[in-house]
């Protein structure tokens, strides 16, 4: 459809005309995601005039339909400008019921607990998807966001459950997500003035049907329900990624503590969860994990915490559950063989994190993951048990995997250089060792337990016989000169001292000598230095 025409019709066209006309164009365009760069200009008008027909009074099919267009054009970040303004911004927040800007806060609750029909709800949903586009794509428009305070109205629309409803939840959270990653200054902001971390981990209570049982511990997840449903999940995981963003600088103080253990007593709730699929059950641990990292390390205690619900006696009552799923989860990722650096590195730094300051995850992890040694005869990095898997990372070309792995095996063994090496064997754990200044034994700085590790017979009995740098027991080499004649052992003699000579004389290599003072020199030096042996010659 000619956008001069629809220009040129949208400026006398009445309300019924206008949805014609843009619903013509919407269909025409809904699966277009690149533009002519020459219609650039006759679109950023169209933007404009959308915007001037949503400034009236219309009905909310119109509305919808005018926004479904802003939407499609908003793909777009060559065409925003005239939304990327202060009005602009304020008629997509009022579509959105935000009511940006807006200074009353009493009228602002109670226009928020208002009753909407289902045609008021899509004009809502349709603003908040505008609103995600042109964010996203326009600094602009962040900027004018953060001006005219549009995450207070975001967090308003939390605070009183109106979204409730399925997609206005989810494009209120994932809003509230784009704002607080594409400007870090509104997250202080969000913490202190509408404690959004607070807001948010009752959002994913509310999604996740948490049931509290204890001070931090949830009901355990009835196991013969239904998985999760689709929707919650979806809503589950924008408020998670919200929250990333909101604690990545949590101040530590007494009520962060309290947030941070209620946060992960939720996170061990969501762990124990199943969704529809299970690359939906993936995604959510892969949320769970994320912002676990971001908590004190000293909450995490709450993932095993959990008297209701018991625990094992040898482990001193604790809970495993969740720990074996973030095991689970680990293993799944190392299996993928790919994107190691996002997907794998979060949760092995939290389960190395876990274990550096929670004995019994650590104790817990290493019977999974390092189990007393049996079978030597094998190479540590060949099999397919955790451990192999493991030991093969160590030696990954990228640097921040290899490391992590490394350290995440060097704290199971306490941080004990001959533990890991028994474990790795030298070749595998050379690259840590060389990096933490360990070559030549010893421990790491973290105090760990005095218990010791028990070896199993069949490993005391191989260990004189490992190679330290394989860690495996090798199979002895046949003699390669035992079936040679004498004439074949003379031949590859002179072979060799031809080799050396061809080497010498091309100065790769050469010999070296002694000198007197017991330092080495090249030969010829050595040689000169010798003192004469005047014993057989006439005295005075």
């Amino acid at each position: 459809m000619d956008l001069d025409n629809i220009l040129s019709q949208l400026e006398t066209a009445n309300e019924e005309e206008i949805e014609k006309l843009l619903q013509q164009y919407n269909r025409e365009n809904s699966h277009t995601f690149t533009f002519e760069q020459k219609e650039e200009t006759l679109r950023s008008k169209l933007c404009q005039s959308v915007l001037t027909v949503l400034g009236r009074q219309m009905q909310p099919s119109c509305q919808k339909t005018c926004l479904e267009t802003l939407r499609i054009l908003s793909r777009d970040k060559r065409v925003l400008a005239p939304v990327a303004t202060r009005e602009g911004m304020l008629i997509l927040g009022g579509m959105a019921r935000l009511h940006a800007g807006d200074e009353g806060g009493d009228n602002q609750k109670s226009s928020q607990e208002e009753v909407l029909s289902q045609e008021e709800e899509r004009v809502v949903v349709e603003a908040l998807k505008c609103l995600c586009n042109v964010v996203y794509n326009s600094p602009a428009a962040q900027q004018v966001s953060v001006d005219v305070q549009l995450s207070h109205g975001l967090c308003a629309s939390l605070h009183t459950g109106r979204t409730r409803h399925h997609e206005v939840g989810l494009f209120t959270l994932r809003l509230l997500f784009l704002l607080s990653a594409l400007r870090p200054d509104l997250r202080g902001v969000l913490r202190r003035e509408w404690h959004a971390v607070k807001l948010l981990s009752e959002v994913l209570e509310h999604t996740l049907d948490v049931r509290w049982v204890g001070p931090y511990e949830a009901a355990r997840p009835d196991l013969q329900a239904l998985p999760m449903p689709a929707e919650d999940n979806e809503r589950a995981m924008e408020a998670l990624k919200a929250l990333f963003n909101l604690t990545l600088s949590l101040t530590g103080g007494e009520d962060d503590d309290h947030q941070s253990r209620l946060i992960a007593a939720i996170l061990r709730h969501l762990l124990m969860l199943k969704t529809e699929t299970e690359e939906k059950t993936e995604e959510a641990h892969s949320h769970a994990v994320n912002l676990l990292n971001n908590l004190p390390v000293s909450c995490l205690d709450v993932l095993i915490n959990v008297p209701v619900q018991g625990g094992q006696e040898k482990y001193s009552g604790k809970n495993m559950d969740a720990v074996q799923v973030l095991l689970d989860f680990m293993e799944k990722r190392i299996d993928k063989g790919s994107n190691y650096k996002e997907g794998l590195t979060p949760v092995l730094s939290l389960l190395t994190e876990g274990s550096r300051h929670h004995r019994e995850i650590r104790r817990y992890i290493k019977a999974q993951v390092l189990p007393p040694l049996k079978d030597v005869k094998i190479r540590p990095e060949i099999g397919s048990t955790i451990r192999n898997k493991l030991v093969r990372l160590m030696t990954h070309v990228d640097m921040g995997v290899k490391q992590t792995a490394a350290e995440f095996l060097f704290v199971l063994c306490k941080e004990n250089v001959d533990n890991l090496l028994k474990y790795t064997g030298y070749g595998n754990a050379a690259g840590l060792l060389v990096a933490r200044g360990l070559l030549a034994g010893g421990r790491g700085e973290t105090q760990y337990s005095e218990d010791e590790d028990s070896d199993t017979e069949e490993y005391k009995s191989a260990k004189p016989f490992i190679n330290p740098i394989t860690g495996h027991v090798e199979e002895p080499m046949p003699n390669p000169i035992e079936e040679m004649t004498e004439e074949q052992k003379e031949y590859e003699a002179e072979k060799l001292a031809n080799m050396f000579d061809k080497l010498s004389r091309q100065h790769v290599i050469r010999p070296m000598g002694v000198r007197p003072d017991g330092t080495l020199a090249p030969l010829e030096e050595t040689l000169c230095n010798v003192p004469e042996d005047n014993s057989g010659s006439d005295s005075d």
